[in-house]
Formats: structure tokens, C-alpha cells, sequence
């Protein structure tokens, strides 16, 4: 069970890492840039925060974010979760550190976000990746500032071959900006999405296999041209992160 408050004026390490995919970048280049306290997690993204994977993902990408596990093979092995490319390379080997990893239940979050046409924010679950077929990911939201009512959520297939690919955009009408609670009941065979309570989207497959949280804000320097004067701090704040077991 997992009900974080953010009360601390530290993140608490014995849940989340604060680094974003370190195996394909390293610990230095991917730590986020965040704030914990008054019952708040804020990530953010200035401008001068440097690139993520620099030199090895195709499109420049900066990202604050945090995870509640993380574990690679060594260094030039090709395992580790989430890669992006064919046959991807380890870069710095990570340890084990399983900090919440359930295997299904209700979760939820809720967040609000300050983002432009060239960012995003995030929150998912993906498989831990022990083998590649353990690489479901389950989208509990995913919204870009270029359309930010179009929230994404579904279920990624990326290396399990028994899941299909069933992800798409839903449209509400809401303020990203402002807090909102978004979800996910996660039961066998089933996903549940709510926004603020109320079930928007349901799939009839699930992963069946512990999953780790992810919660990221993503800036894309390539897009700057589709924003005016001088490049936004992009933020996302947090109030809580919940996970119940099924009743």
C-alpha cells in the first residue's frame, strides 16, 4: 500500500529514485530538478537544465522525473526497462532498488501541470522489466501542451507479446493546469481509467506482473518555435500518490 503525501521536506528514498531512465543516460544527467514539502512534489524543467541522453536519443529531450524502482545490467548489456532503441546499450549500470512495485489495485494521482506547446506531463506504470516480455505499461495519463484536454491513457504493449496495443487521447473538458485526480483500477484481465472519479475509458487485457510509478514533466527543445519569447519553466506538481490492494 502506498499513501504519499509529500509531507517531508525530502523525498522519500525508500519509494522513489529521482532520476528518469538513468541506465540509458546516467544518475548526473538525468536527475530531476524538483521540490518536496508542504504536501507537495514539484518537478520542473528551466531552461538551462541539460539534455537527457544527449547523443543517443534522436530528438533533444530534457525531463524532471521520479520512479519507484530501478535496476539495469552492466554497462554495454542490453538489459534494462524502457529502451528506446533496437538493441539499446546499457551506459551506467543501476542496482536493484525495488521501492513500490504492486501487482494490481486502485492508484491514483493527483497533479496539475504548467505546460506549453513544446512539453508534456506523465504518470504510468510499466512493467519492472526483469525479462523483456515483463514491459507492459499501463497510462494513467499523458497530456502535451499542444492539445492539453486530449489526455492519454491505455495500455502499451512495447515487448509482452500476450497484450495488444490499446492506448488513445480521451477529451475532457478540464483546466490542466488545476489539480485533478487521475486513475487506474488495475485487475486481471481489466483497467479502469477515471478522471476526477469518474470512469472514462476501460481495456479488457491487463499486465500481470508487478509494475514501477512514473511521474515525469518532458520539455522538447526542438519544438521551441512553437512558442513565443522566452522558454517557460515548465512544471508539474504533485499533492499525492495513492495505491490500495483490491478489496
Amino acid at each position: 500500500m502506498l499513501d504519499e503525501r509529500f509531507e517531508s521536506t525530502e523525498l522519500d528514498r525508500s519509494v522513489w529514485v529521482p532520476w528518469y531512465l538513468p541506465h540509458w543516460s546516467s544518475r548526473a544527467a538525468s536527475a530531476a530538478t524538483y521540490e518536496v514539502g508542504g504536501g507537495e512534489l514539484r518537478l520542473s524543467i528551466s531552461a538551462d537544465q541539460p539534455l537527457w541522453a544527449e547523443g543517443v536519443h534522436e530528438t533533444p529531450l530534457r525531463v524532471s522525473g521520479i520512479q519507484s524502482a530501478n535496476f539495469s545490467g552492466p554497462a554495454g548489456s542490453t538489459v534494462g526497462g524502457q529502451p528506446f532503441l533496437t538493441d539499446q546499450q546499457v551506459r551506467e549500470e543501476q542496482g536493484e532498488f525495488w521501492g513500490y512495485t504492486p501487482l494490481y489495485g486502485d492508484i491514483e494521482i493527483r497533479m496539475r501541470a504548467t505546460i506549453t506547446p513544446r512539453s508534456m506531463a506523465a504518470f504510468w506504470l510499466s512493467g519492472i522489466e526483469t525479462a523483456p516480455e515483463l514491459s507492459g505499461e499501463i497510462c494513467v495519463m499523458e497530456v502535451f501542451g499542444t492539445d492539453p484536454q486530449a489526455i492519454g491513457m491505455g495500455l502499451h504493449r512495447f515487448r509482452d507479446p500476450r497484450l495488444t496495443e490499446e492506448w488513445a487521447t480521451v477529451t475532457r473538458p478540464i483546466d490542466v493546469a488545476a489539480f485533478h485526480t487521475y486513475g487506474v483500477s488495475w485487475r486481471p484481465d481489466s483497467l479502469v481509467f477515471t478522471v476526477d472519479g469518474e470512469a472514462v475509458k476501460q481495456v479488457g487485457q491487463a499486465p500481470d506482473y508487478p509494475v514501477q510509478l512514473e511521474i515525469a514533466v518532458f520539455d522538447f527543445p526542438d519544438r521551441a518555435h512553437l512558442v513565443d519569447g522566452a522558454t517557460p519553466v515548465t512544471e508539474l506538481v504533485v499533492s499525492h500518490v495513492r495505491g490500495r490492494p483490491p478489496a
